[in-house]
């Protein structure tokens, strides 16, 4: 039981060392991060922007930034999920068929513009790779999830800004 405890801790030293080093990079590194939680990896982007922020970098440039960088990682998922191998998802992206088709009953009628939602935790990569998947039309899915995802880092920029 103290070992796992320990396993834990190192790893969440090891993740805040990383978070730290992505933050060294500046833009490059908020792209990075933002790529990686934006595709099924859980990662939080959010605290990269938050100390490029508060270093004094550029809120429009890192809003930008951060959007494209967790778009495109979102849409890396989309294609995943377009390639229809669910035995590949299950084994490489650990998304149960039972997760796919309970989330593909949820999307079944209301389409690509769910993908709005795909920032939200825990369901927003399983949303997307079902609407890849389910082959939903990719323009409606691509811009629905930049929508969501730019409204969601403007709400964090503006947020920080305020408390700092």
């Amino acid at each position: 039981m103290a070992s796992g405890h320990c396993d834990s801790r190192l790893f969440i030293l090891v993740c805040m060392e990383f978070l730290t080093s992505l933050n060294e990079w500046g833009y490059i590194g908020l792209f990075i991060a933002a790529f990686v939680a934006g595709s099924i990896l859980p990662f939080s982007s959010e605290v990269v922007l938050a100390l490029l922020l508060v270093a004094k970098y550029s809120p429009g440039w890192c809003l930008a930034i951060a959007t494209l960088g967790n778009w495109l990682g979102g849409m890396s998922c989309y294609y995943l999920g377009r390639l229809g191998k669910l035995e590949w998802l299950e084994k490489y992206l650990k998304i149960s068929q039972r997760k796919i088709e309970k989330t593909r009953h949820l999307l079944d009628k209301k389409g690509a513009y769910m993908s709005f939602f795909s920032f939200i935790p825990g369901i927003g990569g399983a949303i997307v790779v079902t609407l890849g998947y389910m082959r939903s039309n990719p323009y409606i899915t691509g811009l629905s999830m930049f929508a969501g995802k730019i409204l969601r880092y403007y709400l964090i920029v503006i947020g920080v800004d305020w408390i700092f």
